[in-house]
């Protein structure tokens, strides 16, 4: 049977969320972490005029690289509970969004909470590591946006 192979991905990876027009966003790859998180702001509810419910969330802070701090609304959503890091179960609002690694799409499952104490807007979890056929080397980073551009270079002209 032939299985793809498995790609290396390192501790850290820049990604891409092209539905958010996002590039470049800097990523923590946790094995640890069963979801992927992303960092959001002023998460809320509201009523679209057809009265269904959407999430309305500022994504990153304008502080991050790439973002311009627009309101990005979700008709799709759910809430589920969350096993942080130090094991504290919260309640959080989780959507689906397509990630770019490798210049390949991915749809994954992204919970949604204030990451602003924590040095990376985006969490790449197990879930996606699998989907993807991700292992992970520690001392190495940007090993996808690296690839990326020695692919772009060999295809220069010359």
């Amino acid at each position: 049977m032939n299985r793809p192979l498995k790609r290396l991905l390192g501790r850290r990876e820049l990604v891409d969320f092209p539905a958010f027009e996002l590039g470049g966003i800097e990523a923590k790859v946790d094995t640890g972490a069963y979801t992927s998180a992303l960092h959001c702001s002023d998460i809320r509810i509201e009523t679209d005029a057809g009265q269904q419910p959407r999430l309305v969330v500022h994504l990153l802070d304008p502080g991050h690289a790439g973002t311009d701090g627009r309101l990005l609304a979700f008709s799709e959503f759910a809430l589920r509970d969350i096993r942080s890091s130090n094991g504290e179960v919260q309640e959080r609002y989780v959507i689906r969004a397509i990630v770019q690694l490798y210049g390949q799409d991915f749809e994954a499952e992204f919970s949604l909470s204030d990451r602003s104490d924590m040095k990376y807007p985006v969490l790449l979890g197990r879930s996606l590591l699998r989907q993807g056929r991700f292992v992970v080397d520690v001392a190495r980073r940007n090993v996808s946006a690296k690839y990326l551009a020695r692919a772009a270079a060999r295809r220069a002209p010359r």
